[in-house]
């Protein structure tokens, strides 16, 4: 089916007539059409690659958009062997921060500006793919890290919901009632250093990852690891030993509580629907605050996803690329992600009403306004340094949710370290 893009045509008209190469011939195949690859991991944990393919070459008889698929885990370093091998596809999906600057410094993305000053105002997150005043990359894609809740567990212990006025000391509290009054745990926090850091980087004023100063990483650390000493979650040790997943976690209705990226949603909604995980009501919640001052609207993190052009595309194939990206940022692409669970780039009311018009979606209120009320904050800085000190902080997380290591001697080390590789000083 064609769906018809009445409110991209200005954009896409500036896609086919502008290119930074000059505007060369269209690099077409016999039949006159332009063939695209588009580099994204697998499309069976990220299915929004191939529904904006298919929408997207449905609608254009001149371009022909393929999957080039690349393993989930391996992402980025795949992604980087196939650029300085000269084998990379012509667009590429944009997994981090910390690997665009990578990406962006190294020469191998096109300057896509022209293409971000057609875009409408609505959409969110372009400043994380912007260096010097130009853009490299274009979101489709705005993450954010909400609280996801299992209402029939929250039943089964006579807890009464989450209610948008939550602190992390609230939510300790809650998660150890429920832990206590079911067989379920009360919490699930999983394994990846983002799921506190997060939320530590962003909510804790005059935080910075560049500072060289971690201190204020510690009360968040004393919470998570209370939390596990206490049984209500479980630990990080028997999470990274047993591998266990986040989807397997809360779709089994074994944590009743998770905070994780708005990504889960679509995650949820399919699983459900094929019986790999749980029949259970649930609902969205706004992350828990350091405090109540930022509780209208809640604090939150989460790094859009975006997609850029190959800087060794064909001359010819440029126009077409631009175009596939106008077409991704569009109201047009967001209501179709917004269909299956996906938190698109671009906001409008007409997105709204498609996320929570899906099967299964939570249909209460608090879900709703949690969706369109939120301060969402970037997860990295836009900073040569960032992949250094990432690392580093991944090493204080596991050494502190392991135990082996002090908060406070982990910190120090951290400290240090970032002092010594990436030099940085508090």
């Amino acid at each position: 089916m064609k769906r018809p893009l009445t409110a991209t045509a200005g954009i896409l008209a500036v896609g086919l007539t502008v290119s930074a190469c000059g505007g060369s011939e269209p690099a077409a195949d016999a039949d006159g059409v332009v063939d695209l690859t588009l580099g994204t991991w697998a499309s069976t944990s990220a299915p929004e690659f191939q529904l904006l393919v298919d929408d997207f070459n449905a609608s254009h008889d001149d371009v022909e958009v393929s999957i080039q698929e690349y393993d989930t885990d391996n992402y980025e370093t795949q992604m980087t062997a196939d650029l300085s091998a000269g084998a990379a596809p012509d667009l590429y999906a944009q997994k981090t921060v910390s690997a665009f600057v990578t990406y962006q410094s190294g020469g191998q993305l096109l300057d896509v500006s022209d293409v971000a000053d057609g875009l409408d105002e609505h959409v969110a997150g372009l400043g994380s793919w912007q260096v010097d005043g130009s853009t490299w990359a274009v979101p489709f894609r705005q993450d954010s890290w909400f609280l996801f809740y299992n209402r029939d567990l929250f039943d089964a212990a006579g807890v009464d919901y989450p209610d948008g006025t939550w602190t992390w000391d609230d939510y300790a509290e809650v998660a150890q009632q429920i832990s206590d009054g079911t067989d379920a745990d009360g919490a699930y926090q999983h394994t990846w250093q983002s799921a506190l850091q997060g939320f530590a980087n962003n909510q804790t004023p005059g935080a910075d990852l560049l500072s060289g100063d971690y201190g204020y990483l510690k009360p968040y650390y004393e919470r998570a690891l209370a939390l596990q000493d206490g049984g209500a979650q479980v630990d990080y040790g028997t999470a990274t030993t047993n591998s266990l997943t986040y989807q397997a976690q809360f779709g089994k209705q074994k944590a009743a509580m998770m905070p994780m990226g708005s990504w889960y949603v679509a995650t949820l909604l399919a699983q459900q629907a094929d019986g790999e995980a749980d029949d259970f009501a649930w609902g969205l919640a706004p992350a828990p605050q350091l405090d109540e001052s930022t509780l209208d609207e809640p604090v939150t993190f989460g790094d859009p996803t975006s997609i850029g052009v190959n800087a060794a595309i064909d001359e010819g194939k440029v126009d077409a690329a631009k175009e596939f990206l106008s077409y991704v940022a569009s109201e047009d692409a967001a209501v179709a992600l917004a269909e299956i669970g996906i938190t698109p780039a671009y906001q409008s009311d007409a997105v709204t009403e498609a996320y929570f018009g899906a099967d299964g979606a939570p249909t209460d209120e608090l879900s709703r306004q949690t969706f369109q009320v939120h301060d969402t904050r970037p997860e990295n800085p836009v900073d040569p340094k960032i992949a250094t000190v990432q690392t580093i902080m991944g090493d204080l997380h596991s050494a502190v949710m392991s135990e082996s290591t002090s908060i406070d001697d982990a910190i120090a080390e951290a400290e240090q370290r970032a002092a010594n590789e990436a030099g940085i000083t508090g």
